[in-house]
């Protein structure tokens, strides 16, 4: 099974940061800031300094103007002479209600860790004790993400590493489904920890799909981890972990399964049904937006952890090929708002040639009527799926916020996407954050595409559900594009239910009013978004350790083919 850990335990002292310029949104650059907040201007609010801070000197337009949302923001309030208000005036009961709910979430993510050989590796997916563990009982990679993120924000770093390099050793073992050999760079999707009291031994066991329901290896793993070894080392300022030959070539694997040739005529990558956070049969298989975005900031992270050495050097060349490539197709191709929307309703089909209009010969017959009424005007999103005559219009959270926080989305649809989720609040919140996707497949549409599915009936689980666990991932996104009011709003609803459901996997329903029918109780990375998304809100300089700045180079200049005649 696993060779001797070599891990060394990680040094937590407090790293010094040194402030630095800031621009372009350069995230990189960006100092980490304490989480305690302190008076730093008579005149401007901390929470619209820190944003100041975080966006440098050029800051969105609309920033300035958010002051007055944020002033409703309870939690980080603070007084203009704060250093004269007794402190009895400086807690309320809703902070006081606010603090508890934290410390009980706090409690329950420890509670949730896992030991191998004496040191924490991760966090299992579910504590609820009263059903039957399935794999609950194991650590996702996908789901280790946000637990990853809270420990990082909270300065603890030590499970984190542990976790990249325990993976790392995962990774290469050799992979099998009956007779056929996966490829190396896979990552697993989860692994688990048995003990052997008899014999005093533990040993790791390891899922790369062969035991998943549907038999579907995880795409995204290797996504998450590349992506958290850059946060890893975002947080820390210790670049010595990504630096290691073991590193290096865990990413290199993981990428070339990406990026070697074959007959793809698109950037984008083609997945099987089920092999992201949306694991079963939902009609996802072609090019489904989660993993393109995921594969974009994948490969962004890839290039700043990355050596310029032999290894490296033809790795990043090809990286920054298909980052150009795949920024334009994704922002081309997958972008719908009114306009676009109105212009594929207008499509002529079977066209011919190079300048064919409808590149993709999708029927305009094959519109859903729903989308007529959802596309606010405005605002705008990322489509779920885009393949030969097939454009899949459902909304999903995941993918778009994605986008967001990878920069993959530009400015204006990125404002766009946030426009659409206040338009929508009702059908995309409703009671409980977030919908996973919209809108959910029912009757003859749903016993084809899910194949009857049980678990994915109508409003509930990846068919409509409402997911606790993209509270993170909406509150990152509010506050890049300058609307912490939106993260505020969603984190109120939140705190209203989860601590009193115990921490629900998700919610059932149109509106998320109802425990899932199937939804496992204290569910780590419900409590983890939540965290997360309290910490970052609570310092908006903490989005650094995830969120990426647009690259102006990414825009290459059009040329025409040279199969132009």
């Amino acid at each position: 099974m696993d060779s001797e850990d070599t891990t060394k335990t990680c040094d937590t002292k407090a790293v010094e940061f040194v402030p630095v310029k800031i621009e372009e949104h350069d995230f990189s650059k960006m100092d980490i800031k304490p989480r305690t907040l302190t008076v730093v201007d008579r005149h401007k609010s901390c929470e619209i300094r820190a944003l100041y801070d975080l966006f440098g000197a050029h800051a969105p337009p609309h920033l300035s103007s958010i002051q007055d949302s944020l002033k409703n923001l309870d939690h980080l309030k603070i007084a203009e002479n704060l250093e004269s208000v007794p402190p009895s005036r400086m807690s309320s009961p809703k902070a006081s209600t606010t603090s508890q709910i934290q410390a009980e979430a706090w409690e329950a993510l420890r509670q949730a860790l896992i030991y191998f050989r004496g040191r924490p590796l991760g966090t299992i997916a579910a504590m609820d004790h009263s059903e039957e563990l399935l794999n609950y009982n194991q650590v996702f990679v996908r789901d280790f993400f946000p637990s990853a993120l809270a420990f990082l924000m909270n300065r603890e770093p030590e499970v984190v590493k542990n976790f990249l390099m325990k993976t790392l050793r995962l990774q290469s073992w050799e992979k099998r489904i009956d007779r056929f050999q996966l490829g190396a760079g896979v990552m697993p999707a989860s692994f688990k920890v048995l003990h052997d009291t008899r014999r005093n031994t533990e040993t790791l066991i390891a899922d790369f799909g062969e035991s998943a329901i549907g038999r579907v290896a995880p795409v995204d793993s290797g996504f998450w981890w590349i992506i958290l070894l850059r946060a890893y080392t975002r947080s820390t300022g210790d670049s010595s972990l990504a630096d290691t030959p073991e590193c290096q070539k865990g990413i290199r694997l993981i990428l070339t399964l990406c990026l070697s040739e074959g007959f793809d005529t698109f950037p984008t990558l083609l997945c099987a049904d089920g092999c992201c956070m949306i694991d079963r049969r939902m009609g996802i298989y072609g090019y489904p937006i989660e993993i393109q975005a995921l594969f974009f900031m994948a490969l962004k992270c890839a290039l700043t952890l990355l050596k310029q050495d032999d290894k490296g050097k033809e790795l990043l060349e090809l990286i920054t090929k298909r980052l150009q490539a795949l920024s334009y197709h994704i922002r081309t191709y997958f972008w719908l708002d009114f306009s676009q929307l109105n212009d594929i309703y207008r499509y002529k089909t079977e066209e011919y040639s190079h300048t064919a209009v409808n590149k993709f010969n999708v029927m305009p017959d094959s519109l859903p009527d729903w989308v007529f009424d959802f596309m606010p005007n405005p605002g705008g999103y990322f489509i779920g799926n885009v393949s030969p005559s097939r454009m899949d219009f459902r909304w999903f959270c995941l993918g778009n916020c994605i986008a967001i926080l990878s920069s993959l989305a530009t400015p204006d649809q990125s404002d766009a996407i946030m426009d659409l989720l206040e338009a929508r609040w009702e059908e995309l919140v409703g009671e409980m954050p977030l919908k996973a996707c919209y809108p959910a497949l029912e009757t003859h549409e749903w016993r084809i595409i899910t194949g009857c599915d049980p678990k994915n009936t109508r409003w509930s689980y990846h068919n409509g559900g409402s997911w606790p666990v993209l509270l993170w991932l909406l509150t990152a996104a509010s506050i890049k594009t300058g609307r912490p009011h939106i993260a505020k709003r969603a984190i109120d609803l939140a705190e209203t239910r989860l601590p009193k459901d115990s921490w629900p996997e998700y919610y059932d329903g149109k509106l998320g009013r109802y425990v899932g029918k199937q939804a496992r109780k204290f569910q780590t990375w419900s409590v983890a978004g939540y965290l997360v998304a309290k910490m970052m809100l609570d310092d908006p300089s903490l989005l650094g350790i995830v969120a990426l700045e647009e690259d102006r180079q990414m825009r290459p200049t059009l040329t025409r083919s040279s199969s132009w005649s």
